[in-house]
Formats: C-alpha cells, structure tokens, sequence
C-alpha cells in the first residue's frame, strides 16, 4: 500500500469520525432548546380543563375554581334568585346576552345551560379593566348597594354591577357581560369548565 493510499484513507476516517461526532454534538444541542420551547407541565396545567363536583354547593352560595389562570365563579341559583332574572331586562346593556361572550348554549337570559339552569358559570374578571367583582348575592340593603339591589356583582375598581347571571348593568364602566367559559356536565353532579366538546 502506497502512502497515496494510506493517507486518503486516514483522510476518510477523519472526515467520517469528524461527521459524527459533530452529528452527536448538534443533537445534544438541539434537544434541549426543541425541549425548552414545549411547555411546561405546570403551563399545561393551567391550560387544562377543570373537574369541579357542584353537588357540594349549596343553594345560593358561590364556588371559586381557577381555570387557566382565572378565577372562575360557579353560582348554585336559588329559585327567587332564578325569579328575579327577568325583573330588570331594561337596566341590562344585553340583557339577551346576545353579544359573543358565551357559548351558544348558553345564550340565555340565565346564561347556563338549560338542563341545570340554576348554575352559572362565569369568568370573574369585570369586562373594564380586568379586577375581580365581589360577590354581592343578597338582595337589597343587606348587599350594602341600595334597597332595589336584586343581587350579583359589584366591582370595587370603578363600581361596574353585574346581576346574577352576570349580565352587565347599563351607566357603569364595564363595556359587556362577564365572559362565560366553554363547560360541560360530566353527571348531574359535575361539570367541567374549560371544555365542551361532545356537549356543545
């Protein structure tokens, strides 16, 4: 063998070796930023629907859950609380809630769905600037906001009010309704917000 020979065939190994070893050092560098751009559990989580049992929640009380970052309000309605939605349509900025903040099913004066309509779901941002209202369920002068209150929502910011299908009042800062999140019945007893698919 000539060192014509010997040398093109070193030359061979080393650009082969060279080859691979940059290969393996591309992979180990690219698997983690690919790894770095997927989200993370926790981000997952936050983005997952939520199983919440409303068999727990007694008539006319209210139950905090979070859903992707959120607070989300879930209102067991007492009949006189469900009377008392159709007393004040022409306060209401839409009283129809026919403006896209809900789900089609729950494009009603309840904004629920019509199988369980005593249990509101909603997002509880006010519409203005984004603060939380407070829950300000009984009527009139116990509720601290005037003897006409019929019960809902008041935001403490700048004084926006929501009923208790968290409808809007007209006069107030916030523009809408309160958001309704997509959510479906799994059994008479739970519900999960985030998703309704298979429900819609």
């Amino acid at each position: 063998m000539s060192q014509n020979e010997v040398d093109r065939s070193k030359r061979r190994f080393l650009i082969a070796a060279t080859t691979a070893v940059g290969g393996v050092a591309a992979a180990a560098t690219a698997i983690p930023f690919v790894v770095s751009m997927m989200p993370s559990q926790r981000a997952k989580a936050a983005g997952a629907p939520v199983e919440v049992d409303v068999s727990k929640i007694e008539p006319g009380m209210l139950l905090n859950v979070e859903w992707q970052g959120k607070p989300v309000w879930i209102v067991n309605r007492t009949k006189e609380m469900m009377d008392l939605l159709a007393n004040h349509d022409d306060q209401l900025v839409d009283p129809k809630s026919e403006a896209n903040q809900q789900p089609a099913y729950c494009q009603n004066a309840a904004r629920s769905r019509a199988e369980h309509a005593n249990i509101l779901v909603a997002v509880g941002i006010c519409t203005h600037l984004g603060c939380s209202p407070s829950e300000k369920m009984k009527a009139g002068p116990a509720s601290g906001l005037g003897d006409d209150w019929p019960g809902g929502f008041f935001c403490p910011c700048h004084g926006s009010r929501f009923d208790l299908a968290a409808r809007v009042y007209k006069g107030v800062p916030a523009p809408t309704n309160l958001v309704i999140p997509p959510y479906k019945y799994l059994s008479d007893s739970r519900i999960l917000v985030g998703d309704d698919s298979k429900g819609a």
